[in-house]
């Protein structure tokens, strides 16, 4: 197939267009650079530097014919949602909607978005079926509900002379090698490594009894595969998590050890709770092995394991490099 990676360059879309790559597909990334990295893609991908809240940039891309759109690209940070809310309407909304025309243009089949955890807001029913009532309560969260709605109203349309399939993925809190210790805007478990990295403090917002849904980033990236894949797939939005909940406070305390500091032995700084936060989150994935035969694979403890030694040999390479120059 050829497919277009919104986003590609970024944390999930690297591990995506790997994995599509060696699955034999041909793939198109285009990446605004806000976030991504594009040295980190693999010589095969076609790269463009692009931006969805700017259609022309992307339609280059769709002019040479897709198959299939992975529509990863978004403002991800509920804190930047807030203090620039029309920046995160115009990336998460605007920039669906920029993606969506274009498909219908082209008359792409097929289009899988990259929807969220945060849609939820605060629960009553956890873990959270797909059913549950969305009512987010951070401008992140609304932002992505409302791409959400769009991708599947759209699809639901009568009046298109072509078949146009889209499946929403709501992942929980994705976590892996690869994913930036160096954003103190996304990524709880990538921040608090880059504290422990740096020697800072690690900061616990609230009383850190709040809960996440842990999933790591090989695991999700096999839901994705196996969402393009499948045709009971289509029309539908389906929990990517690990099924499992995870505490802030027990997070923190699983880094502190992975990272080889006894417990209790690694300074915390407590802050008031921030806005947008949901106390509790843990994803119902029946939906997932019904209609993808989907399952997390990766035990957290694994998972951290391999993430801590990725963020090691990264961070030391980076202080190598920069000694070297400075030696120079």
């Amino acid at each position: 197939m050829r497919i277009l990676v919104t986003g590609g360059a970024g944390f999930i879309g690297t591990h995506l267009s790997r994995r599509l790559l060696a699955d034999g597909h041909e793939v198109s990334v285009v990446d605004n650079e806000s976030n991504g990295d594009p040295s980190q893609l693999l010589k095969e991908v076609r790269y463009m530097r692009g931006d969805v809240v700017r259609p022309e940039e992307m339609e280059p891309v769709f002019a040479r014919g897709l198959d299939a759109v992975c529509h990863v690209a978004g403002q991800v940070s509920i804190i930047r949602s807030f203090s620039d809310p029309v920046a995160d309407l115009r990336t998460n909304v605007e920039g669906t909607l920029n993606v969506i025309n274009l498909c219908l243009k082209y008359k792409v089949p097929r289009l899988i978005y990259a929807s969220s955890m945060t849609l939820y807001g605060q629960v009553e029913t956890v873990p959270t079926p797909e059913t549950e009532p969305c009512l987010p309560d951070s401008y992140y969260g609304i932002t992505k509900h409302a791409a959400e709605r769009y991708v599947h109203s759209t699809a639901e349309r009568p009046d298109f002379d072509f078949d146009f399939k889209v499946t929403s993925l709501r992942m929980f809190s994705v976590y892996g090698p690869g994913q930036a210790y160096n954003n103190p805007y996304q990524g709880v478990l990538g921040i608090f490594s880059g504290n422990i990295l740096r020697n800072e403090p690690i900061t616990i917002f609230g009383d850190g009894e709040q809960t996440r849904d842990f999933i790591y980033i090989d695991d999700v990236i096999d839901g994705w595969v196996r969402a393009l894949h499948a045709p009971e797939a289509a029309g539908k939005i389906i929990n990517l998590g690990s099924g499992r909940s995870t505490s802030i406070n027990q997070l923190a305390e699983a880094t502190i050890t992975a990272f080889g500091y006894p417990k209790g032995g690694y300074p915390l700084v407590r802050k008031p709770g921030r806005p947008g936060e949901q106390r509790k989150v843990q994803a119902d994935i029946a939906q997932a092995r019904a209609v993808l035969g989907w399952a997390p694979k990766t035990p957290f403890k694994t998972g951290l394991a391999k993430t801590v030694e990725w963020a090691r040999k990264e961070f030391s390479t980076i202080a190598l490099a920069a000694a070297s120059g400075a030696a120079r």
